[in-house]
């Protein structure tokens, strides 16, 4: 059963006598209908009667309705609203274009526009790099989605991505200081989706894809890298391995095991799933096991396969064992899930190695949950908010693209990952580590300027900047 969250908040407007008793009676009901009091707000106060606002958390909509109905059918208490607090803060949309520069007088029209413009525009024609000084595109991010795979819900098309897009966005400027716009494309088609990004290019300094399906994300993001001269980085992948990485880094000196000696196991090969696979790789990982729904991935492995499995079939499992997922966990000491939920039991962390970790990422439902895997597992991390170590992309991409843009960045190195989930781990001293505390919280403010200072200088040792920022500038717009 989902717990009760701030996603399903009600705001409920309930009028009735003033009198002794009434306000308990109220709590009481929304108790029983196992609805969880936020707040409660005085409205009015007239004649003798009170209303007043309950900000009530839910599970679900229908259990929001249960407890709607358990209040309204109090004598004496009428229900004169409710709204949901979720669609409230959704209403118009939540970012917005502003002015930065005043336009009251002529002089003030002259420069922004004509006649002034054209002597910045000449200046950029001029030198094309110029643009990252003189317009928006020194700061400022395309989010770029076609709504193929959005969250856990799936295919669900452009229009109805753009809240997430939308999102996304928002958190890039509250955390990264970061200027970014959603663009919801009609069409799946890889090479349309290619084309689009490419003569959108020009107005960007960066590219975040973003909820595009595998395998055709690899693909898309490969050719834009190619064909850009600005950064190209799909979050769902990259930004994902990069958290998975630096919390690893720190589960493990909390089990007191080391990176190259660990067996890992996954569940998940799509796009997330291989990124993770090849950083984990890349830093000595030589153990990993990747399942799907047929099971272990291996070299001789032929029916479900695709170009991404591929790779891991001839990267990963050396030693070919097959089998369902169950079986390839008996013995890791690592499991990492960015499946789907409920395909891990209780059972099979059990028959893990010992002190296992366990990274169950399926959201909003993990692959199983905290409390079932927590007598077994000596560190438990979701994708969830409502439980410690939520391992979150937040995490990595405002500092990720604020260190990108600082330096002009053409393009996304190897190098650059490593060095963000570096930093993030560092975040915690290891004198700080918990079982329980091995990533940062996402509102920890040393998060952002930390990764943006380790991608910036290790995006200028790797020769794709194309300016030098000094420490004291990353995570400075």
């Amino acid at each position: 059963m989902p717990p009760r969250s701030p996603s399903y908040s009600l705001t409920i407007r309930l009028l009735y006598p003033d009198r002794p008793g009434q306000l308990g009676r109220i709590s009481s009901a929304i108790g029983e209908a196992d609805g969880l009091i936020g707040a409660v707000d005085i409205v009015d106060v007239r004649q003798g009667s009170i209303t007043r606002d309950f900000t009530v958390y839910a599970r679900d909509d229908q259990h929001g309705e249960r407890i709607i109905k358990a209040v309204s059918s109090l004598p004496e208490v009428e229900v004169r609203s409710t709204s949901d607090r979720t669609f409230l803060l959704h209403l118009g949309g939540k970012i917005e274009v502003r002015s930065k520069v005043p336009v009251k007088t002529r002089d003030d029209l002259s420069l922004v526009y004509t006649p002034g413009v054209a002597r910045v525009c000449r200046s950029i024609h001029k030198d094309p790099e110029a643009a990252f000084a003189l317009t928006i595109r020194r700061n400022t991010v395309a989010v770029v989605t076609d709504g193929s795979a959005v969250l856990g819900m799936g295919n669900i098309g452009p229009r109805a991505a753009l809240p997430v897009m939308e999102g996304k966005a928002l958190l890039f400027k509250e955390f990264g200081a970061v200027d970014a716009f959603p663009i919801c494309l009609d069409t799946q088609d890889t090479q349309q989706i290619v084309d689009t990004v490419r003569y959108l290019a020009p107005t960007f300094g960066a590219i975040n894809l973003e909820d595009i399906s595998a395998p055709r994300c690899v693909e898309i993001e490969q050719t834009l890298a190619r064909e850009l001269d600005i950064p190209v980085f799909h979050d769902d992948q990259h930004g994902t391995a990069v958290v998975v990485l630096a919390a690893l880094k720190n589960a493990l000196k909390v089990v007191g095991k080391e990176m190259t000696n660990v067996r890992v196991t996954m569940s998940g090969a799509g796009a997330a799933g291989v990124a993770i696979a090849k950083l984990l790789a890349s830093q000595g990982v030589s153990q990993i096991i990747v399942c799907d729904r047929e099971g272990a991935i291996h070299r001789d492995r032929t029916q479900n396969m695709n170009p991404v499995k591929q790779w891991l079939a001839e990267n990963t499992n050396q030693e070919r064992i097959s089998g369902p997922l169950s079986e390839a966990m008996s013995g890791a000491d690592v499991f990492i899930g960015v499946s789907g939920p409920a395909l891990v039991s209780a059972d099979d962390v059990r028959h893990m190695g010992e002190s296992p970790i366990v990274f169950a990422l399926a959201n909003p439902d993990p692959e199983i949950s905290p409390e079932d895997a927590e007598p077994f597992a000596a560190v438990m991390a979701t994708g969830r908010s409502d439980y410690p170590n939520q391992i979150n992309n937040v995490l990595c991409f405002p500092g990720f693209f604020r260190g990108m843009l600082d330096v002009r960045a053409e393009r996304v190195t190897e190098s650059m990952k490593v060095a963000a989930a570096e930093a993030l781990a560092a975040v915690i001293p290891e004198t700080e580590l918990l079982a329980d505390y091995i990533v940062p919280s996402v509102f920890d403010r040393r998060v952002v300027p930390a990764v943006a200072e380790a991608v910036a200088r290790a995006a200028v040792e790797s020769g794709v900047a194309r300016r030098q920022a000094k420490p004291a500038q990353a995570g400075t717009p």
